[in-house]
C-alpha cells in the first residue's frame, strides 16, 4: 500500500468514476485502474463495486476511506514541514454555513493571508450537520457550525462567541408589528439562507414543524443575500443570525419579529482529535479566536470541548 494507490482509490470514490479521476490526477485510466487492483490485491479484499450509476467503495473500502485520506494528508504534511523551516503552512479545508462566510469568516481569512502567507484556506459553505461528519472522516479539517453547543464523538468542539439570532420578515408584515403567536410563526412561509444549519433545524423543532400537509412552505436558497431579498420582498420569514442583518434593520428594509428563542446559539468551530501536529490548521484556530474576542469588544471567549 503506497501513497499514489490511495490517492487513486480516493480520488475514484469521490469522483464515482475511472474516468473522471484519471483526468484529475492527471494520469492514464489504465494506471488509475492498476493502481486500485494493486492496491485491492495488496489488502486481500475488492474496495470498490462497479455500478450502472457509477463506482462506490464497498464495506471494506468505506472503512479503508478516512485512513487512506488522513495518510494522503499526512505525507503532504510531512513533506511541506521538511521545508517551512517551522512556519504555519499548507492547506485547510474549512466547512462553513453560508451566513457565517461574508459576517464572521472574511475577517479571519484576510489575518491569515497577511500574517501566514504560506497557509492556503478553502471555505466549503452549504454542508451544515454534513460538514461534522465530513471532518470526522477527514474530507474537511474543521467546520464552523452555529446552534446549540454539543458533544461530537472523535471530534474537539471550541465554542468562539455567542451568536444572537433573530426572526426577521418584511416592515409590512403584520406580525412585525407587534407580539407574534405560534400559530401565526407556523403558518407562515419559511426562507431558508442556510438549510441545513444546526440553528435552523433547532429554529423548526421549536415550532413543531414535520414535512406533512399542513407544513408552511419553505424556500431554500443558500444565499444570505437571496434570503434576505426575499423578506424584504415579503415572501416569508427568516431564522438568521443577527449579524448578518444588522444593517438591513437600521435601515428598515427588513423588520425583527417580537419572538425569541428558547434557545441560546454559539458560533464553535470543530476538528478532529488527533496528536499529529497541523500547523495551518492550528493558525487558523488561534486567528479565529482572536478575531472572535476582537469582534466581541474584547469579552472573554468561551471555550469548550
Amino acid at each position: 500500500m503506497d501513497t499514489p494507490q490511495l490517492h487513486a482509490f480516493v480520488a475514484v470514490v469521490d469522483i464515482g468514476s475511472f474516468t473522471r479521476a484519471a483526468a484529475r490526477l492527471n494520469l492514464s485510466q489504465p494506471t488509475v485502474t492498476s493502481r486500485v487492483k494493486s492496491l485491492e490485491q495488496g489488502l486481500g479484499t475488492t474496495l470498490l463495486e462497479r455500478l450502472p450509476s457509477g463506482v462506490r467503495p464497498t464495506a471494506a473500502g468505506s472503512q479503508l476511506l478516512p485512513y487512506a485520506r488522513e495518510i494522503i494528508s499526512l505525507t503532504g504534511r510531512a513533506r511541506q514541514a521538511i521545508v517551512a523551516d517551522g512556519r504555519p503552512h499548507g492547506r485547510v479545508d474549512v466547512g462553513t454555513v453560508e451566513s457565517l462566510t461574508s459576517y464572521r469568516l472574511l475577517p479571519m481569512v484576510e489575518y491569515l493571508y497577511r500574517r501566514y502567507p504560506d497557509v492556503q484556506v478553502a471555505l466549503h459553505a452549504g454542508a451544515g450537520p454534513d460538514a461534522v461528519a465530513a471532518v470526522r472522516e477527514g474530507r474537511l479539517d474543521c467546520a464552523f457550525v452555529v446552534g446549540s453547543p454539543e458533544e461530537h464523538e472523535g471530534l474537539e468542539t471550541q465554542v468562539l462567541c455567542p451568536e444572537p439570532m433573530v426572526l426577521v420578515s418584511s416592515p409590512g408584515w403584520h406580525a412585525a408589528r407587534g407580539p407574534v403567536t405560534m400559530d401565526v410563526l407556523r403558518a407562515t412561509p419559511i426562507i431558508r439562507a442556510d438549510t441545513r444549519a444546526g440553528y435552523q433545524l433547532q429554529f423548526e423543532e421549536t415550532l413543531g414543524l414535520r414535512d406533512g400537509a399542513d407544513r408552511p412552505r419553505v424556500f431554500d436558497l443558500d444565499s444570505i443575500d437571496a434570503a434576505k431579498r426575499s423578506v424584504a420582498l415579503g415572501i416569508g420569514m427568516a431564522f438568521i443570525p443577527l449579524v448578518s442583518v444588522k444593517r438591513e434593520l437600521a435601515e428598515g428594509t427588513l423588520a425583527a419579529v417580537d419572538w425569541a428563542p428558547p434557545f441560546e446559539t454559539w458560533t464553535q468551530v470543530v476538528r478532529r482529535r488527533t496528536r499529529t501536529p497541523n500547523s495551518a490548521l492550528d493558525a487558523l484556530v488561534a486567528t479565529a479566536v482572536e478575531v472572535a474576542a476582537e469582534h466581541l469588544d474584547d469579552e472573554p471567549v468561551l471555550t469548550a470541548s
